[in-house]
């Protein structure tokens, strides 16, 4: 620590730090637009294809870092041109035009240094545009990287909107006169300038690295896009700065440890991310399959009580599962007010009923649908039924009834739990000559459309006047309607 403090003394590795710490922030900010727009293999085409630049550069003004920063942005954005150009008009794959521009660039640029290291007088290293050298920046390099990531910062931000709908939604900038073209060679040229100005840090072949690592880092932990633009900022700083400090420790090369802390960094995410790592991920699924296990413990309970007392052992058998697993989901259960225990024997609460027969009734509705309206036979669709009664919601539930007519018995010839608020009567419940109003809280869009028909609209007042023949009599505003029963059975009311 002594010793990394007394370096950190010299002016030299300020720079170095400085410097790093920009390019992090720089890459990571535009490498999401990179990402998101599914271009990563562009900024690792113009990453290799400035070398050409570089070597004109050295041609037209000698060692000089606007020279070679002119030269770099020009190379950088010849290759975004003739890319483009091969992608419309000539039969070739996408991928494959991007790898035979940077590619050819890549080799005439190796091909330049290397002539021009063997001229008397030049001190070109190839290692240098390569890797980097990050503990070489000099005071010119680190005033264009701050020039170049306070013009990048500033266009991102002046132009953030154009950014976004041109990332997610280019069909829809087109209608609107936004030039997607002009806004595409415009994320070229920051691109060619973020390039140019990580050639001392991280070097040609890691930039790409400081492009799409911390962006994709920061893709996994939100949705939002100006905090994705936030979270790499700070991810590619952390891996700048935190490499270069790992590189002095170990005695490394510092772009490839930025290029290493990056990929630590990406690697926590894709474990840790609350929204889209793989931990999470995993607690998400066996939070699911323990919910689907208490369910099907629920519909068996259910079953058995209405014949015999509840057997968890023979549950296990049914579901195929051990004796010891059941018991340990019905501890749970116990606690949270499905079960009780009564003289020593399980019963359920009459929470856990209605729960255990709203199961059971989802599933023998969906087998009655698969029948009647999809035309599969009995043996196609109890596999199926079981799938889909734990994700059919409530509200669902109830218009497939609607749909089947509410029926009462399942193709297997099982009677079908029939729904009943407790809290909200339904009109068929209304004795005669007693008067109420349709109640707001309606089970469905289908049953409020169904009453928009009739001409019952919410809040109106109603009496019912007798019910014979699957028919209910009503008055309502001076007239009388007649509604069918298993319509009213859905109506909630309000007395």
């Amino acid at each position: 620590m002594e010793s990394l403090i007394e370096l950190f003394q010299h002016a030299y590795a300020i720079r170095a730090l400085l410097a790093s710490a920009m390019v992090g922030i720089m890459c990571g900010v535009l490498g999401c637009f990179i990402v998101l727009k599914n271009m990563s293999l562009i900024g690792d085409a113009l990453s290799h294809a400035i070398l050409p630049g570089v070597v004109a550069g050295f041609l037209i003004a000698g060692y000089s870092i606007m020279g070679f920063f002119t030269g770099s942005v020009v190379a950088g954005l010849l290759a975004a041109v003739l890319i483009t150009w091969i992608q419309r008009n000539v039969k070739t794959q996408e991928d494959a035009a991007i790898g035979i521009v940077f590619t050819s660039m890549f080799a005439i640029g190796v091909m330049g240094i290397s002539w021009l290291t063997r001229q008397e007088g030049v001190h070109l290293d190839l290692k240098d545009f390569l890797f980097g050298n990050v503990l070489g920046i000099s005071n010119q390099d680190l005033w264009m990287t701050f020039l170049v990531l306070g013009f990048t910062l500033v266009c991102i931000s002046a132009f953030y909107r154009y950014f976004f709908i041109t990332t997610f939604e280019s069909v829809i900038a087109q209608t609107i006169g936004i030039s997607t073209g002009t806004m595409h060679y415009f994320l070229m040229l920051l691109l060619s300038f973020a390039v140019v100005a990580s050639l001392q840090s991280v070097g040609v072949i890691l930039v790409v690295a400081m492009l799409i690592t911390p962006a994709s880092t920061a893709y996994l932990l939100t949705y939002k896009l100006k905090k994705m633009v936030l979270i790499a900022g700070l991810t590619g700083l952390l891996s700048t700065t935190l490499g270069l400090l790992m590189a002095i420790i170990f005695e490394t090369t510092p772009g490839p440890a930025m290029t290493v802390t990056a990929t630590a960094l990406y690697l926590l995410a894709v474990f840790f991310s609350p929204k889209r790592g793989l931990m999470s991920r995993y607690v998400k699924k066996r939070k699911k399959q323990t919910k689907i296990l208490r369910e099907d413990i629920l519909k068996q309970a259910v079953r058995q009580q209405e014949h015999e007392k509840i057997d968890l052992e023979r549950i296990g058998e049914k579901l195929g599962i051990s004796t010891t697993r059941v018991k340990r989901v019905a501890q749970k259960m116990l606690r949270s007010g499905e079960f009780v225990r009564e003289h020593g024997q399980l019963t359920l609460t009459p929470h856990g009923t209605e729960q255990g027969y709203a199961l059971v009734r989802a599933h023998r509705l969906w087998e009655t649908y698969l029948v009647q309206k999809m035309g599969l036979s009995l043996d196609q669709i109890h596999e199926d039924a079981e799938k889909y009664e734990h994700i059919l919601t409530e509200e669902l539930v109830e218009e497939v009834a609607l749909s089947l007519g509410n029926p009462q018995e399942d193709p297997h010839g099982s009677p079908i739990p029939q729904k009943h608020s407790t809290n909200i009567p339904s009109l068929a419940s209304i004795s005669e000559n007693e008067t109420v109003t349709i109640s707001q809280k309606q089970r469905n869009h289908l049953i409020r459309s169904q009453l928009w028909d009739a001409g019952l609209i919410p809040g109106l007042a109603i009496t019912v006047l007798d019910k014979e023949g699957g028919k209910i009599k009503i008055r309502l505003q001076g007239s009388e309607t007649e509604l069918p029963l298993t319509l009213a059975e859905q109506i909630r009311v309000d007395s």
